[in-house]
């Protein structure tokens, strides 16, 4: 996979096809990886780079003294858009969600299209009054600060994928799955800094100019679905597609489901332009 060095950071991604960029970013705890059937499913008509954040792949690590924010994700997907100023795609998941958000906001018009797979701006909804579902994701972020500030990764990982993707996850998984979640794991421990902290209001957001496709799971997490929720009252000029089946990681475990939305999102918008 090609690295892009900056003058601060290693942005580790990978790239296939030809045409307009596509810009790709991933969930907490997985990485580019997640990416390689959509890639396949777009790699003919447009170039696509699925991104590495902090601490994935051979992205550089977050240094530990430091409260990240989602501009400095942003600042990654700017980086592999800084040798052109075409327009370019970005479809994010779950955290890479509101990333994308971030990046479209620092990209303006630049941006063709946005897509938004179950994503997490968790602040919202502190800022919207949604306090039982603010509650329960801020519950999750202290379970990972608390255990994770002592290394006991096998304890957040145990929760962490017993909540998103389902009671007993953890207890089912192979060896080899729980050694590679694990390995995943430190991250996460400062995105939530990146999600809570975050002050951009649901206004702004529903400024962007690119056309912008939200999909989400019929019977996805609360706070997920109340996000989703605060976008669709906040920006009816958006789209927004309910998928049944898979949860909040069927990008992941079935993107059979995901891929042809937004595969058919992306087409629809090069169509026209």
């Amino acid at each position: 996979m090609p690295v892009l060095s900056t003058d601060r950071w290693k942005i580790d991604y990978i790239e296939a096809g030809i045409g307009r960029r596509v810009i790709l970013i991933h969930s907490s705890v997985s990485g580019n990886q997640q990416w390689r059937s959509l890639t396949d499913a777009l790699k003919d008509r447009y170039r696509v780079l699925a991104v590495n954040l902090f601490g994935y792949g051979d992205t550089t690590p977050w240094p530990g003294n430091a409260v990240q924010t989602l501009a400095d994700h942003a600042d990654l997907v700017l980086a592999l858009c800084s040798n052109s100023r075409d327009r370019v795609f970005i479809v994010g998941h779950s955290f890479g969600g509101s990333v994308a958000l971030k990046a479209a906001s620092r990209l303006g018009h630049r941006v063709a299209g946005l897509v938004l797979l179950e994503p997490n701006p968790f602040y919202l909804l502190s800022q919207h009054k949604r306090q039982a579902a603010y509650e329960e994701a801020k519950a999750l972020r202290d379970h990972v600060k608390q255990y994770g500030a002592v290394g006991d990764w096998h304890k957040v990982a145990e929760r962490f994928a017993d909540y998103w993707v389902g009671e007993g996850t953890w207890e089912r998984m192979s060896a080899k799955r729980r050694s590679a979640f694990l390995e995943a794991m430190p991250p996460n421990f400062h995105e939530w800094d990146a999600v809570i902290n975050e002050t951009t209001t649901i206004d702004t957001w529903a400024s962007l100019k690119a056309k912008t496709l939200v999909v989400h799971a019929a019977e996805t997490k609360r706070p997920i679905r109340e996000i989703v929720k605060l976008f669709f009252d906040a920006c009816p000029h958006w789209s927004f597609k309910e998928v049944v089946g898979g949860g909040h990681m069927a990008p992941l475990f079935q993107p059979q489901l995901v891929n042809p939305i937004v595969t058919e999102f992306l087409d629809s918008i090069e169509a026209s332009s």
